[in-house]
């Protein structure tokens, strides 16, 4: 198997070493899989250790979860799908390069050891930017539609802008499916031939929001840190808390702004909003970037106790800031999941199967919201050595 990560625009390398390194990560991500892979989306929580703090969103989702250390597991298997070919070659190209995408990566190593284990060889390359740029994606599709893959991936930076390149390398005849987080579906006109991972990123934002309202007591004014402008999931996200704050009429969003995924530039925001908005009650933050940039600039101007942030995924720095009270709650995503049945799916379309008995059109993978007494766990699963 061959793998390879862009650390800049002519310097690909191998990223064998880096997923093996990686490896004792996987058991947290595990966590989130409930069920079978593509079994469909549940999002569960673990109640805040503060008898008298307990929300009945939070009651009511934990009653929904076994406990965290019932569920730790990493066994994903193959299903029973036979090959008609011994060896495949695959395309993989994300939004950027970023630890989320090297969890999706375990997966993806993961199955395609276990396909090794079976004689059939996957060889793949795994690649992005270190900027996000559609433009870019483009480029990379291009590139690789004129090299010999047998299935080409993408997790999509904006659907507008990469979708009839999509349509075009179809029409072409080469097998294009999507992955990840980021969709461009049937509906949005895109031809792709299926989509594995986060199908409910609507109902993320939701559910987050839902619980940063009723922390507050459905009152008070909020800020909603989106990510990259048109990519799906951080849109998508962003909608569905949106559409939360606007049922409830004394809760008011006072900025929405773009962060590119960056932590750094999360911060500066934050601290901006901040500064513009004293009396500013919650932070929304819709990637596993923004919620690390949020908190930092929330601890430097000393408002921990009066700005609730809610955000996205498993960033360390983040599970501590959820461990210390300073993050109420984190949505995160089945990752492992998410990679190791994008390399199954990709093995049947690349036989010509199209989405039907043998896989979905859409391949759904889980989120799960956690709250302050799983982080610590979680922290010494995924990280280890945490006090």
């Amino acid at each position: 198997m061959f793998m390879k990560i862009l650390e800049g625009d002519n310097e690909p390398k191998k990223l064998r070493h880096k997923v093996r390194n990686m490896l004792e990560l996987a058991a947290f991500f595990s966590i989130c899989c409930l069920g079978m892979p593509g079994c469909g989306r549940k999002a569960n929580a673990e109640a805040l250790n503060a008898p008298d703090e307990v929300s009945a969103l939070e009651d009511e989702n934990n009653k929904k979860a076994d406990s965290i250390t019932e569920i730790v597991r990493f066994d994903d298997k193959l299903d029973d799908y036979k090959p008609s070919k011994g060896k495949y070659n695959f395309y993989f190209t994300y939004k950027v390069d970023h630890p989320w995408w090297d969890a999706v990566a375990i997966g993806i190593e993961d199955a395609a050891k276990q396909f090794e284990e079976k004689g059939i060889i996957i060889d793949y390359e795994y690649l992005a930017p270190n900027a996000a740029s559609a433009q870019e994606q483009i480029r990379r599709l291009s590139d690789a539609s004129n090299r010999d893959f047998d299935v080409i991936g993408v997790d999509v930076a904006d659907v507008d802008i990469v979708t009839p390149a999509i349509n075009e390398l179809i029409r072409d005849g080469r097998k294009v499916m999507t992955f990840s987080s980021s969709d461009a579906a049937k509906e949005d006109g895109c031809e792709r031939i299926a989509y594995v991972g986060n199908t409910h990123n609507y109902e993320d934002g939701a559910d987050l929001t839902e619980a940063l309202c009723e922390k507050l007591g459905y009152r008070g004014k909020v800020a909603v840190l989106v990510g990259t402008k048109g990519a799906p999931c951080h849109e998508d996200r962003a909608l569905g808390a949106q559409n939360v704050l606007a049922k409830y009429q004394d809760m008011e969003i006072v900025e929405i702004v773009y962060d590119e995924d960056s932590v750094e530039k999360s911060y500066q925001l934050t601290q901006k909003i901040l500064a513009g908005h004293e009396d500013i009650a919650g932070l929304i933050c819709c990637n596993m970037s923004n919620p690390v940039g949020a908190a930092r600039a929330v601890i430097e101007a000393g408002r921990e106790d009066e700005v609730v942030i809610v955000g996205m995924d498993h960033d360390q720095e983040a599970l501590e800031y959820l461990r210390d009270g300073i993050i109420y709650a984190l949505g995160v995503q089945d990752c492992y999941s998410i990679g190791f049945d994008t390399i199954q799916v990709a093995v049947k379309i690349a036989d010509g199967c199209l989405p039907g008995d043998a896989y979905p059109e859409k391949t759904e993978e889980i989120t799960t919201i956690i709250y302050q007494d799983s982080a610590r766990s979680m922290l010494q699963t995924l990280y280890g050595g945490m006090d």
